[in-house]
């Protein structure tokens, strides 16, 4: 079984792979879900990382879906020592009609949050993206009480840039607030240029963890599509259909390359370079069904050697 690892400062202990949950209540519903997680968490998992915009963009659908899902899950298992929920704050809005990371905003969502999820404190909360519009004092302010009454164990940062996220450490420390101690980025083989060089400097420096989201570049690496036809039926399949493309295939040849070297599938080995990566603490990764869960779990006692990660960095440069 993998080591956990320490998640910059947020004094948390997580495995290297996290659970995305955009798909609960949406691809993986009721029972299907129950037993993802169920499998997840068997298989060595620790974090689960939801938001509760997930998944208002389902016609007929309003957010909180998938914090519903999970929440009902822990119920129903009786225990929630033995895993950790992160979710966000900052897509859906005060009213769910903006985005914002006031104050008011953070307060109420909180409390919805912690409803739908059945219980009584979030392991780790993100800022779901940067609000220019709402001073940086306010924000870290509202996060900072929510630390202190004991709603939330950890706050952490999601898309924000090198200069914002510096600044709002910045803010925090001048002002004894509790800083942002994570980081989730855009960031997969194909994805790396927000996040690779500043941006990461600066997470290492400052003790930031960090958890990239799209580890399998929307399903791209998974290897199941190599042409416009394999993408007939799937949902959001302009995500995929972007990768799609000379570097894209490239790609897929060289992990083919490394799955025949290492008997890894290419999930794995997609998840298993990220994890390799300096200053990575754990990819995110989703799934619908327990096989799926299974395979993505192999790629935490994955280690690829020198060469095989020299050959994904080439396939991969622009």
């Amino acid at each position: 079984m993998a080591n956990r690892r320490r998640l910059g400062g947020s004094g948390l202990t997580i495995a290297p792979l996290v659970l995305g949950g955009n798909v609960f209540g949406w691809t993986a519903q009721g029972e299907t879900g129950f037993a993802v997680l169920d499998a997840f968490v068997a298989g060595g998992g620790t974090m689960i990382d939801t938001a509760d915009v997930y998944s208002a963009w389902i016609p007929g659908h309003s957010g909180g879906e998938s914090e519903t899902l999970i929440g009902e899950w822990l119920r129903r298992r009786g225990r929630r020592d033995d895993v950790q929920i992160a979710t966000k704050v900052g897509l859906l809005g005060q009213s769910g009609d903006g985005s914002d990371l006031s104050a008011a905003t953070i307060e109420a969502a909180v409390d919805a949050s912690l409803r739908r999820l059945q219980t009584d404190h979030i392991d780790l909360y993100f800022a779901h993206r940067d609000d220019p519009g709402t001073p940086l004092e306010e924000t870290l302010a509202a996060f900072d009480r929510l630390v202190k009454a004991g709603k939330v164990r950890a706050i952490a940062a999601s898309n924000y840039d090198t200069a914002r996220l510096g600044e709002a450490l910045d803010v925090s420390a001048a002002n004894g607030l509790t800083p942002f101690t994570a980081l989730q980025p855009l960031y997969n083989l194909l994805d790396r240029d927000e996040f690779e060089g500043d941006l990461q400097q600066l997470c290492i420096d400052r003790d930031i963890g960090v958890m990239p989201y799209f580890g399998l570049a929307s399903g791209f690496l998974s290897g199941k599509y190599r042409a416009e036809a394999d993408l007939e039926g799937r949902p959001r399949a302009y995500r995929v259909k972007s990768y799609l493309n000379p570097r894209g295939l490239a790609m897929l040849k060289a992990m083919d390359e490394v799955a025949n070297d290492s008997g890894a599938t290419l999930p794995q080995i997609a998840l298993a370079w990220i994890a390799a990566q300096p200053g990575l603490t754990a990819p995110i990764a989703s799934a619908t069904t327990v096989d799926q869960v299974e395979e993505l779990l192999g790629a935490m006692d994955l280690v690829l050697e020198d060469d095989q990660l020299a050959r994904l960095d080439s396939a991969g440069a622009a």
